[in-house]
């Protein structure tokens, strides 16, 4: 069986990477007594596969990780099984069944939707005429590890949302795929924003269909 599980990632849990993610999980689940499948070989691996890596220090509310089992079992009891054995930080908000013959999660993701909040005061029209600026411009070079690139066609949306009381935050949809993936930290940094001064939080990652 091929389990796909829709998972919070928040708190203190914004702190922890990638392998430590995973491992985390293969804990739960032989916690809570689940059948997982391994790989064959001298050092066998869960089969569980995250659908793509979240930065250090943000937080998310639609993680998504696919794991096999050796036996059918029914997704709400893979639900009920594990959530005794999971961190507060970590909340199961869907578990479902998918075919096993379907393509590896990670090459299924295609953009990764965030809401940045920022924790500093902002000059709203300003920012406002930046957003404005950046999705209309033909391209936007950027440096990444001594390569250039262009960020703007992996800025797939960008929206300023004003609240009632005056703050701004924004929202964003940035391409998510293997060799083209949009960081929420570039765009802040095109718009002149420092990233440390926000509060990031991945609200779902888009899939092909």
């Amino acid at each position: 069986m091929r389990a796909r599980i829709t998972f919070t990632k928040q708190g203190a849990l914004r702190y922890t990477g990638h392998l430590d993610l995973h491992r985390l999980w293969e804990r739960a689940m032989r916690r809570a007594e689940l059948p997982i499948s391994y790989s064959q070989g001298f050092h066998p691996q869960p089969k569980i596969s995250l659908a793509a890596a979240l930065p250090l220090g943000f937080a998310s509310r639609g993680e998504v990780l696919d794991v096999r089992f050796n036996e059918d079992l029914p997704t709400e009891e893979i639900a009920r099984r594990l959530k005794d054995s999971l961190p507060p930080d970590i909340q199961i908000t869907e578990v479902e069944s998918v075919d096993e013959r379907a393509p590896a999660l990670q090459t299924q993701v295609l953009s990764a939707a965030y809401d940045v909040h920022l924790t500093e005061p902002v000059d709203g029209s300003a920012l406002k005429r930046k957003v404005e600026e950046l999705m209309m411009s033909e391209s936007l070079p950027r440096e990444r590890r001594g390569k250039f690139y262009d960020l703007r066609p992996l800025v797939e949306m960008l929206s300023m949302v004003t609240e009632a009381d005056g703050r701004v935050w924004l929202r964003m949809t940035l391409a998510s795929r293997e060799g083209a993936t949009g960081r929420p930290e570039e765009v802040l940094n095109a718009l002149g924003i420092e990233p440390e001064y926000t509060r990031v939080e991945r609200t779902r990652l888009i899939f092909q269909e």
